[in-house]
């Protein structure tokens, strides 16, 4: 049964070190790295958000305290407000959020990345959710995405994209876009990465062992050789915020207008 787009559920991981941004990330969560005047976890939920997937499950981790923060406040730094001190009275007027429902949950601190989703099993239910990591963007197109799983059948669908540095490869049937093989290393004259912006069944979790376990070893790999595993191709943009020449670049195109992600209005 296909889940209603105003139930499914954006899951993004967002509670890594960082440790190749550290530049940053000593000071705060890789997803609160700022492009331009917002955080990249911002950017990537407005990419879902724009085709109307506004319920998010945000996987805390490291300095998970800053995104509670972020999103506890979020709502006031975006309102115009009176406030009457001598009767402690507090008045929104205009404010410009989104409809956007947050779920902030504690994936632990050295808690791998299968094991995060893991934890968030009994939020999902038995729904279709999306997937994604808190620190890439792209020019995709969600709708396109969730069509092109649920044509496909299967338990797990990845986005394929180009990469611009070396990354884990996917091995590919051309015809279906079937993956063969997950590799976490780039192998010689392998063109297609994960990207992430996944789309999953539920029977994912059982893939996953503990909060040991590595998204992208065990599961995808186990996925894949039992034929559950299925890529999406994203030819067009797509970049991952790695390191700080990756963030000054975002960042650069962001302050000239001229940032691909920015799919909405």
């Amino acid at each position: 049964m296909r889940t209603p787009k105003s139930q499914m559920q954006v899951a993004i991981l967002a509670g890594g070190f960082g440790t190749r941004l550290s530049e940053e990330t000593y000071l705060r969560p890789k997803p609160m790295v700022e492009i331009g005047p917002h955080p990249i976890l911002w950017h990537i939920m407005k990419i879902y958000s724009h085709r109307g997937y506004n319920n998010f499950i945000i996987l805390l981790g490291y300095k998970g305290y800053m995104i509670k923060e972020y999103f506890s406040n979020y709502f006031l730094h975006r309102s115009d407000l009176t406030i009457d001190l001598k009767n402690q009275k507090l008045t929104f007027h205009k404010n410009t959020c989104e409809p956007w429902r947050v779920t902030l949950v504690d994936t632990g601190l050295n808690t791998m990345t299968g094991g995060r989703i893991k934890r968030i099993r009994d939020f999902i239910g038995k729904k279709t959710f999306l997937l994604t990591y808190g620190d890439g963007v792209a020019d995709i197109d969600i709708d396109e995405l969730v069509k092109f799983h649920y044509a496909c059948g299967k338990y797990a669908t990845v986005t394929a994209v180009k990469p611009p540095s070396k990354f884990g490869s996917l091995a590919l049937e051309e015809s279906e876009g079937k993956v063969k093989r997950f590799s976490e290393k780039l192998e010689e004259g392998k063109a297609w990465i994960n990207g992430g912006f996944f789309v999953l069944e539920p029977e994912v979790f059982d893939y996953i062992r503990d909060d040991s376990t590595a998204w992208e070893r065990g599961p995808l790999e186990r996925l894949a050789e039992d034929g559950q595993l299925v890529a999406y191709k994203h030819r067009g943009f797509w970049r991952c915020m790695d390191t700080l020449r990756d963030k000054e670049e975002l960042t650069t195109a962001w302050d000239i207008g001229k940032a691909p992600w920015k799919v909405w209005k």
